[in-house]
């Protein structure tokens, strides 16, 4: 599309050049001066990557902040207010800049000098308090093919709120489109099976899908408290009038009979993570979660399908046109956390679309994207079975032979670490007492090693793709947890201890609770060895790791130097651009930039507050600047610096 600012000549070479792009699948340098627009919160196709290279390894050390916008919004979570986590990462189209905050509300900002150009408050949880961590990744915009520049609402920015309300927004002026549903807003737990009672268990908190004139949502769902969780349903609705156009249940038919005889059907299997589009093949990618009860599936026998998997729907139908499940039999909450990325693999001197499947087991799938098939071997390897009564764990994991796991997958007494002799001691005592027989080791009544834990392997990040290396990039946490499933009868509710950094959920009406927890020395340091968050990179092309670091540190949170090849426990993605990987995602206050083809650091900024989000970057107009933005706004449970900033950086502006 031609934007207003370009001239006309301009916009003819822009055009073809998006037209070629869309044809190979591949990035060319941009015209240089071009604006560049950043349409989706994960970047065209969910690889997270631009084409843009004013900001390179030579000149980016010059970078400076070019402006900051402040929320005042920000929460501790107190007794009346809900805590929150800034994790939203801006579109630009247009040469405005939109986002969202932790509870929900939508803000446009001039994209060159982050003046505001409005507010859109849709009333979340601000001043009561409401069940969960407040956060939102996004919003999503759609232009309207039938009116004309100016018309209203020909242009929409979507936002599904926290409270889990899907709202249609002029982006021009911030108002409520009132063609849209119910004066511009969808209740979206209306007509979810199993939601009457839980509205506080049914959530939104990533940026909608949009496909040709459908917005696509999924869902956040607490999945530990019930067994028959709320339905993890997908569904599309008409950009235009709100109307539901179609949905895909992922669990029909799953669950199993109490010893009553009482059925109980399994829930959740929600997308939590952001879905990507392929508008050229009429897909849409749908990375699912698992079913309810996380950690206890002796109610849901089977692979659980459609449970940890990715799926490809006809985005305009919603009819399935294939899947792949990556956990069989979910009792680990590996759910699948981040978006998928569309990537192009070379195979024999050709290119071939794929999609790109980061997992928490540290494992990347990489399919065909048209029909799911593998393009490295995955093996269908033995997994350890279950010690209690009741649970069938599936006795078979698939694995990726490539690219290689890039986390460790196993962990005994002989591996425990400590800062000292006794800590390490303590780690090993306490490593020797679990069961740990290596990746998916059923949860078990001693305590089983969960390795890698809850928050991965990759987390929501996700990965990035630079389609000229062929390099794929990604964060990894490596922290091992501990999941203990207790006597339903000695848990009445979900209870959180905070020495040891333990929560328990009842999983009703499942015989067993579970309690997970941090395995944590006496110091309250990780058993397992640093590094505790790394960033790696992989050539698609082999499936081999390029290179890989430690990243970050925890100075902030132990208020005293730490060494960098500890490493840190990271959430939020990267940014390939100009040869340079951007991320900050760890709990210091620092975004990093390092270079693609080595992974050397290159730059770094210190940050008001920890970034618990992915960075991205544009040229509003042809001739302007090359801006790097990143939220600063820290996240309650990780404990983080909290603050409210928009912060965009740039080179120095030059003058003729």
């Amino acid at each position: 599309m031609a934007r207003p600012h370009l001239p006309y000549a301009v916009a003819l070479i822009a055009i073809a050049a998006a037209l070629s792009h869309s044809a190979r699948e591949a990035a060319p340098a941009l015209l240089a001066g071009a604006a560049s627009e950043w349409p989706a919160a994960d970047g065209v196709r969910g690889a997270h990557s631009s084409a843009l290279d004013d900001i390179t390894p030579a000149n980016v050390g010059a970078l400076t902040v070019a402006w900051t916008y402040r929320t005042g919004e920000r929460s501790d979570g107190g007794a009346e207010d809900t805590a929150t986590a800034f994790e939203a990462t801006p579109v630009m189209v247009g040469g405005a800049l939109y986002f969202s905050t932790p509870t929900s509300r939508v803000v446009a900002l001039d994209a060159e000098t982050g003046h505001e150009r409005w507010t859109f408050d849709p009333h979340v949880g601000r001043g009561r308090r409401s069940e969960g961590m407040a956060t939102s990744r996004g919003v999503s915009t759609w232009t309207d093919p039938e009116r004309g520049e100016g018309d209203p609402c020909a242009r929409r920015v979507f936002v599904a709120t926290f409270d889990a309300r899907l709202f249609a927004l002029d982006a021009l002026s911030g108002e409520r489109c009132a063609d849209f549903g119910e004066g511009g807003e969808l209740d979206l737990g209306r007509g979810v099976e199993r939601i009457e009672g839980r509205r506080g268990d049914y959530k939104e908190t990533a940026p909608p899908a949009v496909a040709g004139d459908l917005v696509v949502v999924g869902s956040s769902i607490l999945d530990s408290r019930y067994a028959d969780a709320p339905s993890g349903v997908v569904r599309a609705f008409d950009a235009r009038t709100g109307a539901r156009r179609w949905s895909w249940e992922p669990l029909s038919g799953v669950g199993g009979r109490r010893d009553d005889g009482t059925y109980v059907p399994a829930g959740a299997a929600n997308t939590w993570a952001t879905m990507t589009v392929d508008p050229e093949r009429d897909l849409v990618f749908v990375p699912t979660g698992s079913a309810s009860p996380d950690h206890w599936g002796g109610l849901r026998p089977g692979d659980n399908l459609y449970a940890n998997s990715l799926v490809a729907l006809r985005a305009s139908t919603g009819a399935m046109q294939w899947h792949f499940q990556m956990v069989h039999h979910d009792l680990w909450d590996y759910d699948l956390a981040s978006p998928p990325a569309l990537i192009t693999v070379t195979r024999e001197g050709r290119s071939v679309p794929a999609v790109a499947q980061g997992t928490k087991m540290g494992h990347v799938f990489i399919l065909d994207r048209e029909t799911g098939e593998p393009l490295f071997p995955v093996d269908e390897r033995p997994a350890p079975a279950s010690d209690v009564a009741g649970e069938m764990a599936s006795p078979t994991q698939p694995v990726p032979v490539r690219p290689p796991p890039l986390v460790p997958q196993r962990l005994g007494p002989d591996d425990a670490w400590g800062l000292t002799p006794l800590d390490r001691a303590a780690c090993r005592a306490r490593i020797d007492a679990l069961r740990s027989d290596g990746i998916f080791t059923p949860p078990s009544r001693r305590g089983s090693i969960v390795y890698p834990g809850f928050l991965g392997g990759i987390a929501w990040g996700g990965i990035a793709f630079d389609p000229r290396s062929g390099l794929l990039v990604t964060n990894t946490n490596n922290v091992a947890m501990v999941a203990t499933l207790v006597p339903a009868s000695q848990v009445a509710r979900t209870e959180f201890d905070e020495g040891r950094k333990a929560l328990t959920a009842p999983q009703t009406p499942a015989p067993y609770a579970v309690r997970r927890e941090v395995l944590l020395s006496p110091l309250k340091l990780p058993c397992n060895p640093p590094p505790w968050g790394s960033l790696h990179a992989v050539d698609t092309a082999t499936g081999e790791v390029r290179w890989e670091v430690p990243l970050g540190t925890l100075r902030d949170l132990t208020r005293v130097p730490t060494p960098a090849r500890w490493g840190a426990v990271n959430l939020g993605g990267s940014l390939i651009a100009g040869g340079l990987v951007f991320i900050a995602a760890t709990p210091d206050r620092t975004l990093r930039a390092f270079d693609l083809a080595t992974g050397a650091r290159r730059w770094e900024s210190a940050l008001p507050a920890s970034a618990q989000a992915t960075p991205m970057t544009y040229r509003a107009r042809a001739g302007g600047r090359q801006y790097l933005v990143i939220a600063a706004g820290g996240h309650d449970a990780m404990g983080s610096w909290r603050g409210d900033h928009v912060i965009a950086y740039a080179l120095p502006e030059t003058r003729p």
